[in-house]
């Protein structure tokens, strides 16, 4: 089921199919929004949830029994229902069930919303632990922005511009996806610029902690401008298909990590996720804005 969500200056699609955005463009029709082109990367903005990124042998341990589920989590996976709509919002919901806690032994309620307002989408997440034992998680995005934005520029023209200046460290990552040891500050221009070339990411994604809250996509050539602003997240992600001339980029707003190289995690142990008590709920709220 596709979804459109329109105003006057932001034409939005989202699908059940894992609750994704398939689309965003301006009132002059410019795409935004990553179109999913096979040859570099078939998806468009992923959701998150229960868990970031790869799992070490792609399973988990928690009280003592082994589970596992595919890159990201569930969500992604999954048809989403619609609990509201209206011109410019609509709210999905999954609710866990015996196929989702075979992988994931959680009775969690998973909530996400899109709403337009003015030139932004902001995006809702509230995940609810309806069972009797405490539970454990990690929500994130994954969007992909096209890079360039119109004809005339090319990806070198373009850059990662915080609203601060920062001294974020980077996390980085092995050949597999996976976190290892090893974290060292990220110098930037001017404490707040990335200058973007294909090469940044030929060794996967650039994972930054301590990142200013909130980056644009912007270039010199262009009044064209898409800004991520993720006030409740931890880390941030950059990436686009390794040692490739993709033509987009991914800003990925993470509340924890995946897991370590060579480590299948605990999910009770890990350290970096978020957890919830029976009955209790958590929520948070990231916007795209489009310029």
């Amino acid at each position: 089921m596709n979804i459109l969500l329109q105003n006057e200056y932001l034409s939005v699609s989202v699908t059940s199919a894992g609750a994704e955005l398939s689309s965003i463009r301006s009132a002059d029709g410019t795409e935004y929004l990553w179109q999913g082109d096979p040859a570099y990367w078939t998806s468009h903005a992923p959701n998150i949830f229960p868990y970031v990124a790869r799992l070490t042998e792609g399973k988990y341990l928690l009280n003592g029994k082994e589970y596992g589920f595919g890159n990201h989590g569930l969500v992604r996976y999954e048809d989403l229902s619609v609990e509201a709509q209206n011109d410019t919002s609509v709210t999905f919901l999954l609710r866990a069930d015996e196929k989702t806690k075979a992988k994931y032994p959680f009775s969690f309620i998973y909530r996400i919303s899109y709403s337009l307002e003015g030139r932004t989408l902001a995006i809702g997440t509230r995940v609810e632990n309806a069972g009797s034992g405490r539970m454990f998680f990690a929500v994130g995005g994954h969007p992909g922005f096209n890079v360039p934005m119109e004809a005339g520029s090319s990806f070198e023209d373009y850059r990662l511009e915080f609203d601060e200046e920062a001294h974020p460290y980077r996390i980085h990552l092995a050949d597999s996806g996976a976190v290892t040891p090893r974290v060292s500050l990220y110098e930037m221009k001017d404490s707040r610029i990335i200058p973007l070339t294909h090469d940044l990411f030929d060794h996967d994604a650039i994972v930054l902690q301590n990142a200013a809250r909130s980056v644009s996509i912007c270039s010199d050539k262009t009044s064209r401008r898409v800004t991520v602003s993720y006030p409740d997240f931890r880390y941030v992600g950059f990436w686009h298909k390794p040692k490739t001339d993709a033509p987009y980029l991914c800003v990925e707003p993470w509340t924890s990590l995946p897991s370590r190289e060579g480590i299948v995690e605990n999910l009770a142990l890990q350290s970096d996720l978020l957890s919830l008590d029976p009955e209790k709920s958590w929520e948070t709220r990231w916007t795209i804005r489009i310029e």
